[in-house]
């Protein structure tokens, strides 16, 4: 049997077994303390094996990562600073870095304004359910699977081929030429962004809607009555009540941007000018062998990200206090 499928098989059955007999012996010797030391002694027993696979699978590796980010390609001889020197001065990765600010901006807008406006639009129709579910469908499904679809829809043949493709064929109905939506750089970019949104869009809806459900009826036909239009009512009325949950999801969007990977891997693999700042990870890592700039990459990633973390923490903290 292959040793791999045994170490797999034995990390499946061993892993709980050894949680379970963690937390048995632990309350063992937390039954064996005076009663007043108990209820302080236990939560911090219980959180140890949590923050002991964070240790060891999250910590311990960001650590690692970024000492490598200090080293030459293969790991031996100290660089300094050059890695990094490189990620902001070669055009290959600065590149890289502008396509991320494209993902950042527009594939979050579309995801949060598609979302709200969808919500908003389905909430309280007859047909509520099945257009959500039409809208919330492409979520479930991996990003992968759902790059390889958009990739038949965008498939391209030259002109006065038959265009196989569905998106070529629906524009050739119309008397218009075949694009190479995933080649011709003034469009690829966007094309990729597309499908992003078409996979998110229902994650946000979801969010939004059940935000939109707590808003109070009388309040909406409130603002009707007194003469204040839809638009008015959206403006000045729901989107301020629904300020803290558009927070979160544009922060979680915004995470999601900047990590984008698979989706640029399956339909282009970074080519043609479509290279966001994980795919140029890969790449220096598999394609060029350079460990070091590799890691400079993914740790500029962490620390792009880290600041929306510490924004979220605080928002956070501060309903509880007010709560």
């Amino acid at each position: 049997m292959d040793s791999r499928i045994v170490t797999v098989v034995a990390a499946v059955v061993a892993i709980p077994i050894i949680l379970v007999g963690y937390l048995l012996v632990s309350e063992r010797l937390v039954a064996a303390l005076p009663r007043q030391l108990q209820p302080r002694v236990r939560p911090y027993l219980w959180i140890f094996p949590a923050v002991g696979f964070a240790t060891v699978f999250m910590v311990i590796p960001t650590i690692n990562t970024i000492f490598l980010s200090f080293l030459d390609r293969k790991s031996v001889n100290f660089v300094g600073l050059a890695n990094y020197v490189y990620f902001f001065t070669n055009p290959g990765t600065i590149g890289a870095l502008k396509n991320s600010v494209l993902w950042l901006v527009f594939f979050t807008g579309g995801v949060v304004i598609g979302g709200l406006l969808i919500a908003v639009m389905f909430d309280k129709v007859r047909y509520e359910s099945a257009a959500k579910l039409a809208v919330f469908l492409p979520l479930p499904i991996s990003a992968v699977a759902a790059s390889i679809i958009w990739k038949f829809m965008f498939e391209y043949h030259p002109p006065g081929a038959v265009q196989t493709g569905t998106l070529n064929a629906l524009i050739g109905i119309v008397g218009l030429g075949p694009v190479a939506w995933l080649v011709e750089s003034s469009v690829n970019n966007p094309a990729l962004i597309f499908v992003g949104i078409w996979i998110s869009t229902g994650f946000a809806m979801v969010i939004i809607s059940s935000a939109l459900k707590a808003i109070s009826p009388e309040l909406l036909e409130a603002a009707r009555l007194d003469g204040a239009g839809e638009l008015q009512v959206l403006r000045l009325i729901t989107v301020p009540l629904l300020l803290p949950t558009l927070t979160v999801i544009t922060t979680t969007m915004v995470i999601t941007a900047l990590k984008v990977f698979d989706i640029v891997y399956v339909l282009t693999a970074g080519a043609y000018d479509t290279d966001v700042i994980a795919s140029q990870m890969f790449s220096q890592l598999t394609g060029a062998g350079h460990y070091g700039r590799a890691s400079a990459v993914g740790v500029i990633l962490l620390i792009s990200i880290i600041p929306l973390l510490v924004i979220n923490v605080r928002r956070f903290r501060r309903e509880e206090a007010i709560r």
